[in-house]
């Protein structure tokens, strides 16, 4: 009988559910089955931050889907040698068709819908196993693992199915929300939108009264996918299906609640007792992030210069002036000035890590083992893109702009003005993030940075991996 690729996914949380190798990756390990699992409250805690631990992998958020292969999609990278360790020479080309864009692909997809039946183990089982958690317990766990499924397959969706506004009623990607063998019919794009929005909306009204972030000044949530993470979340997708007043009225939201603050010049900057203690993550701008606990190899792997064979990701000096415009008053932003170094003669991005030379102090917050999800500065981009006026709109950038360094821009400004400085903004601050080819991919840009061939909206679709499609029939029809 022929089943989807996606049994593979769920087939291996089956077997790591029973070991409690992968997916349950805690300490102490215990050997649990999925009967034993989801017996108790601990049981269902394990079980959710076995979904975390997957995202924080390299094949997700630890690595592909935040420095690695989304970035080199986006052309965030000009150095990356033939002789190097690490192979991106084919994404950066953007040959989809190349053995080296379908390993990553694979990887993304598979761990991806796998991390997805995880959290819908978690979903049904709250119903069917509800008598063993606490009302406040249930509504957390829930609304996070609502959260969490609604949050992969929006990022699926933008790396796999077509451009929201000609694609919409397109074929896209499957919305799993079952844990089962059959192969699901491909959603379409709208339809996805939909089921993820009704995912958040679930998710919100489950979190609102009883998450911590929301009921008191507790900020340690910002590493789990909060009520504030879930409305950012909502906020980013109204935005890329056009839905401009629901995409601001979400931001609104998360703005209006004062628990996130900008970077101040000095946190960037920090240096005491002579150790470079500064900020580089932005930490309490945070509103999701992930935790990725071996970060440091991988961004030392990437970025660190160790001599000119092995060099790997970065960009001429030139390029990182032309990035953050040096040559129009750049040279005062914090992301230019603090945020790149050099070694041996070499500029490479320092973001990712709190401790990149041998003089600088280890964070005590353990800043250097995170990623970011969603920040504090896509809300006000957000805001900028769909107020009313380029007038309010600037408003918006500008106060981005003014935490960062910059002077203001001129409340005259053009739509069309407004709409490049919003992009210039994107490429400054998601540098190396992830998110900056799923923006292009949204405005339909015909380039990207540092890249002169024209693309087309189909030229961001990448293809749905070959496993998927031989034995998922629903493609076909």
């Amino acid at each position: 009988m022929k089943r989807t690729t996606l049994i593979i996914g769920i087939l291996a949380i089956s077997a790591t559910l029973s070991s409690c190798k992968k997916f349950l990756d805690v300490t102490p390990k215990t050997s649990l089955s999925e009967d034993q699992l989801f017996t108790s409250e601990p049981g269902f805690q394990q079980a959710l931050s076995g979904v975390y631990g997957q995202l924080s992998s390299k094949n997700l958020y630890g690595d592909n889907l935040s420095m690695g292969f989304i970035s080199a999609l986006a052309q965030n990278y000009s150095t990356i040698n033939s002789q190097s360790e690490v192979k991106l020479q084919e994404t950066q080309a953007l040959n989809y068709t190349s053995t080296e864009v379908a390993g990553y692909t694979n990887a993304i997809w598979f761990t991806s819908y796998s991390s997805i039946a995880a959290a819908n183990k978690i979903i049904i089982n709250t119903e069917t196993r509800r008598s063993v958690l606490t009302n406040n317990s249930y509504a957390q766990l829930r609304g996070e693992a609502l959260a969490l499924r609604a949050f992969l397959h929006f990022d699926l969706l933008r790396m796999f199915g077509p451009e929201y506004t000609a694609g919409a009623n397109l074929k896209a990607i499957p919305y799993k929300k079952d844990v089962n063998e059959n192969a699901n019919k491909p959603s379409t794009t709208a339809d996805v939108v939909k089921f993820a929005l009704a995912d958040l909306k679930e998710a919100e009204d489950l979190l609102l009264p009883v998450d911590p972030i929301v009921t008191s000044d507790l900020r340690t949530r910002r590493n789990k996918l909060n009520y504030y993470g879930v409305k950012a979340l909502e906020a980013r997708i109204r935005l890329y299906s056009g839905d401009k007043a629901g995409a601001a009225a979400a931001a609104n939201v998360v703005i209006n609640s004062t628990k996130y603050k900008f970077v101040t010049q000095s946190e960037a900057s920090a240096i005491s007792a002579g150790l470079v203690v500064r900020d580089r993550l932005y930490f309490n701008e945070q509103v999701f992030m992930i935790r990725v606990r071996d970060i440091l190899p991988t961004v030392q792997r990437y970025f660190r210069f160790r001599g000119a064979v092995e060099q790997t990701l970065t960009r001429t000096d030139a390029n990182f002036s032309r990035l953050y415009e040096t040559a129009a008053g750049g040279t005062t932003d914090i992301r230019y000035v603090y945020r790149l170094e050099s070694d041996a003669g070499s500029t490479f991005p320092s973001k990712f890590w709190q401790a990149s030379t041998a003089t600088t102090a280890i964070n005590d917050n353990l800043r250097d083992q995170y990623v970011p999800g969603i920040r504090l500065a896509e809300m006000y981009y957000i805001l900028a893109e769909t107020a009313a006026t380029p007038a309010i709109g600037v408003e918006y950038l500008n106060t981005v702009r003014q935490n960062r360094g910059l002077d203001i821009l001129a409340n005259t400004i053009t739509a069309s003005t407004l709409s490049s400085e919003i992009t210039k903004e994107y490429q400054k601050e998601f540098y190396a993030e992830g998110q900056l080819f799923f923006y292009y991919k949204r405005i339909k840009s015909r380039l990207m940075q540092f890249r002169n061939i024209s693309m087309t909206p189909k030229d961001y679709v990448l293809p749905i991996p070959d496993a998927e499609l031989q034995f998922n029939p629903n493609y076909a029809n």
